[in-house]
């Protein structure tokens, strides 16, 4: 899977529930495994499964109108602990966005570190997207990076999001904090050389 993010035209599945926190996205006792694969099949487990592991039918991510890399959530999204297994389970399921009008920072800093962009939206803006999804389930949502903006492009509204200028770099070249630093090896080579001759 590429690390590598820039731009994403998709359907978007909803979950418009507020506070769902990272014990809801990924219930404490999956948390066993040491690797990141294999955390999406239980990605919301108590919500998609009953206690006979049956698929609950009126959740989204069990309805198959629902579909997409794009996941939207509602207001404080990833709050609770300080799990990055979260992060992992989401990534793992597929999606590579996830909308919300507020998220816990840690949960947004795993997210960017797992190569998930968390795009912040205003709650009147939160509310068009959940409405566009609602009228047509297949309704697409684009989200540029680069010019840092979320469109439904239905109609057209969109609404620019901020993000760390660092980790912007890190997601459009698809760089963890190590690829960065050797992607700046020649200007550091540099540096030593010139520090070197000035003793």
């Amino acid at each position: 899977m590429s690390k590598i993010f820039q731009h994403l035209v998709s359907s978007a599945v909803p979950v418009p529930i507020e506070n769902i926190d990272t014990d809801q996205i990924i219930p404490a006792r999956f948390l066993k495994a040491t690797t990141r694969d294999g955390f999406g099949e239980n990605l919301f487990r108590d919500w998609r499964f009953d206690s006979d592991n049956q698929p609950k039918a009126d959740f989204a991510l069990n309805n198959p109108v629902y579909s997409g890399q794009i996941l939207v959530g509602g207001k404080n999204f990833g709050c609770g602990s300080s799990r990055e297994h979260a992060a992992w389970a989401i990534a793992d399921y597929g999606f590579k966005v996830v909308v919300s009008s507020f998220f816990a920072d840690i949960f947004k800093n795993n997210s960017l570190n797992n190569f998930i962009l968390p795009v912040q939206v205003s709650e009147g803006f939160l509310d068009k997207i959940f409405k566009a999804i609602a009228a047509d389930p297949a309704a697409q949502i684009e989200v540029s990076l680069e010019n840092q903006f979320i469109k439904i492009v239905a109609t057209g509204e969109q609404e620019s999001f901020d993000i760390n200028a660092y980790k912007k770099t890190c997601l459009l070249n698809g760089y963890d904090d190590i690829d960065y630093l050797l992607s700046l090896r020649k200007e550091i080579e540099n540096y030593e050389t010139k520090s070197a001759f000035n003793f």
